[in-house]
């Protein structure tokens, strides 16, 4: 039996020899890894000398050849194959261990030069492989150094491998260079402005393994991109708590997009994926005060999103409730003294969370037999098209709270409307079926007078109803994008019950 290792990751490759060279397997190997192999005092044999040819093109060309690739993918049950080896002199190889050159540390590098990428696309390593687990019958496959324990104990054991332990590292192998090669398309793809593949395939790293979906009969994972970028939910560390959920996850990071909208003091409170409380103020605490007298009802069991670090006072207001994470930049020892107090409240803590994502960032959504996908919505509108429509123009509060609005407004399920006075959510109503029911439920839901507040929508009004349903409540002000074939008509009946009204040009439905 004879096995060919060259490996990357060295990890435990040593000791995998070593037990292999015990069982009698006579070792094949390339490079660095046969030094690191005949230094620990195992007999190898170089590639040049199973190949008869010399490795070239400074170690690019080396196990691209018959010689090697004839001992891996001979058909052991076909004469026929047996009987071609023996005429070209060609033995069998029978365990191949590989991994493959670090494409992916060296991309991670901070600034790392095309040129450099490239040298580390490994090319030998995948085709060994490939042919390797074609030809799983027959061949051990390892690309994971975890995988040696289980080869070893069954060679002890058995003095084979079994089929169902083949084909298992098989799958792992064109598993491991799919992702493998998506991860260099979608490198090569991101140096130049283009249009997202005809065929696209995507890779991700599994980060955790979840207790459950979003019911507790759903299986669930959390997988994370190969470079995530700065700010990032999956660079959170937790600092507390007990294990995260596939709710906890989606909810921070419908918090955390939110959050990146404003570089003032924020604080936003979010339950079921929608923002149910949002404020802006002076430091950490004024803003959380805001945030949660938006709706102390909602907050309860929330996720609360910070982009200051929490201190001893805002610590212990946020205890006074039951809440499941509080995610910030960072915590003081004073808060974390607090805040640990309760066993299960989950602490997060992400250094850059005010980064946002690169304008490269696209937003995917799964549907049935495929995938949508678009480029993710950073804009909220250029202030020099906004146009002010209506006789009143707004006052320079109005104008402050409006944007605020319009923030938060970008976050929600559409048809989505969003009241805001003196920089913080009054009343949110999400998701509707039309725009007069949102408006209404904002309203009604509202957790303090709504006389002097201001309206923002994520989408056009498509009847003037929806401006009467805003004079009523004592609404002095309105965005929204504009854009409906009655906006005259809502214009027209602003102006008479002396709302000012803005357009922004600019539609955020988030369905």
């Amino acid at each position: 039996m004879r096995a060919l290792i060259s490996v990357s990751d060295k990890t435990g490759i040593v000791e995998f020899a070593q037990e292999l060279e015990r069982l009698s397997v006579k070792i094949i190997s390339t490079g660095g890894t046969a030094t690191r192999l005949r230094d620990n005092g195992v007999e190898v044999m170089g590639i040049s000398d199973v190949t008869g040819f010399p490795e070239c093109l400074d170690g690019r060309v080396k196990t691209l050849h018959p010689a090697v690739h004839g001992g891996i993918l001979a058909m052991r049950e076909k004469p026929e194959h047996m009987k071609q080896l023996e005429d070209l002199n060609i033995e069998t190889i029978d365990i191949v261990a590989i991994n493959l050159y670090p494409f992916k540390e060296t991309i991670l590098k901070p600034g790392v030069a095309l040129e450099d990428a490239i040298e580390n696309i490994d090319i030998g390593g995948p085709t060994m492989l490939r042919s390797a687990a074609k030809n799983h019958k027959d061949v051990v496959v390892i690309c994971d150094p975890g995988d040696y324990g289980q080869v070893i104990r069954e060679l002890e054991e058995t003095k084979t491998v079994s089929y169902d332990t083949k084909y298992r590292l098989a799958l792992k192998v064109f598993e491991h260079t799919a992702a493998y090669d998506a991860m260099i398309s979608d490198y090569l793809r991101k140096q130049i402005e283009g249009e997202l593949p005809d065929n696209l395939t995507l890779t991700f790293e599994k980060a955790q393994e979840l207790r459950y979906g979003e019911n507790p009969h759903q299986k669930a994972y959390y997988y994370k991109e190969i470079k995530p970028w700065e700010g990032a939910l999956v660079h959170a560390v937790q600092l507390h708590g007990k294990e995260l959920s596939f709710n906890n996850i989606n909810d921070t990071n419908g918090a955390l997009e939110t959050l990146k909208e404003f570089e003032e003091p924020a604080v936003v409170a979010v339950k079921h994926a929608n923002p149910c409380g949002v404020g802006v103020g002076y430091d950490a605490f004024d803003a959380y005060v805001k945030a949660y007298k938006a709706d102390p009802v909602s907050i309860y069991g929330g996720i609360i999103a910070v982009n200051r670090p929490v201190d001893e006072m805002t610590a212990a207001e946020i205890n006074k409730i039951f809440v499941e994470i509080v995610i910030a930049p960072d915590f003081t020892k004073e808060a974390l003294d607090i805040l640990t107090q309760k066993k299960n409240i989950r602490l997060l803590k992400l250094d850059h969370i005010l980064a946002k994502a690169p304008k490269d960032t696209i937003d995917i959504k799964k549907v049935s037999g495929g995938l949508l996908i678009q480029e993710a919505d950073h804009s909220l509108y250029d202030e020099a098209e906004i146009k002010i429509v209506t006789d009143r123009i707004p006052t320079e509060r109005e104008m402050e709270d409006m944007k605020f609005a319009m923030k938060v407004a970008k976050h929600i399920k559409s048809n989505g409307i969003v009241l805001a006075k003196d920089g913080k959510t009054i009343g949110i109503g999400p998701g509707q079926t039309n725009r007069v029911w949102a408006i209404e439920n904002a309203i009604r839901q509202a957790t303090e007078s709504t006389e002097g507040a201001i309206l923002a929508s994520d989408a056009f009004f498509p009847f003037d109803d929806n401006v009467v349903a805003a004079a009523k409540a004592g609404i002095t002000a309105v965005i929204q994008p504009g854009g409906s074939v009655h906006d005259e008509d809502c214009i027209r009946k602003a102006n008479e019950m002396g709302i000012a009204m803005v357009f922004t040009g600019v539609r955020h439905f988030k369905h």
